[in-house]
């Protein structure tokens, strides 16, 4: 666990001396939502009704946009290198990353859930739904998305394969995860999604690393 700690402290600390570099993201997802009334409607009727699908391609994007971040320093450095002859297991160390991207990236976005929200439109009832599809589904973004990043990390421009790879694996989180802020803004359940996202964290945290630890093997030979 000392191991653990040390690795998701060294990224974050990482994150705070490259802080233009890692609020990309961030800025990306406001960008990406602020401009939909502009380019749409302004009306509060049309906002609300497209808001949910919105947040969540935003989202999807801005976590898609700096998962090559995740290896590719440290495959650049040698630090890669060590972390696979290291004698900690390596689906602890992947896991590691996962937390610090996900606090560097995801974490963020759940900050500025409230602000998006207000921007547009949604009803206050459905904020807390929307942040609990954030709080569960952008963790799973982060732990799927280490294994495609893992197989792309040794290719000199791996962006676009890494793209093609990822997405149609953030598809279910991306349906269920709007559909759940949907079904809030007008008034019905949504537990069933929100189960669903919880499932769909879990399964990703606990194969996602072992996967992941496996693809850079591979990568790195």
């Amino acid at each position: 666990m000392s191991a653990f700690a040390a690795i998701v402290r060294r990224d974050l600390i990482l994150a705070v001396r490259h802080r233009a570099e890692a609020a990309n993201p961030l800025l990306f997802f406001l960008v990406v939502v602020s401009l939909v009334p502009l380019g749409l409607s302004p009306r509060r009727e049309v906002l609300a009704l497209i808001a949910p699908g919105v947040v969540w391609i935003g989202a999807l994007l801005a976590t898609l946009l700096s998962l090559e971040r995740m290896f590719r320093t440290d495959f650049e450095d040698g630090s890669l290198e060590l972390m696979l002859v290291s004698p900690r297991p390596l689906p602890l160390i992947v896991l590691a990353k996962i937390l610090a991207h996900w606090l560097v990236t995801g974490l963020p976005l759940l900050a500025a859930a409230p602000l998006i929200a207000l921007l547009l439109g949604l009803p206050a009832g459905s904020l807390p739904v929307l942040l609990a599809t954030l709080a569960l589904g952008t963790p799973a973004l982060s732990a799927v998305g280490s294994i495609g990043v893992a197989l792309t990390v040794g290719l000199r421009r791996g962006g676009m394969l890494l793209s093609l790879l990822v997405l149609p694996l953030y598809v279910p989180v991306l349906v269920f995860a709007a559909s759940a802020v949907a079904a809030a803004a007008d008034g019905l359940p949504a537990s069933g999604q929100l189960y669903v996202l919880g499932a769909l964290a879990a399964l990703s945290f606990s194969l996602a690393p072992a996967a992941a630890a496996a693809a850079l093997r591979i990568s790195m030979s």
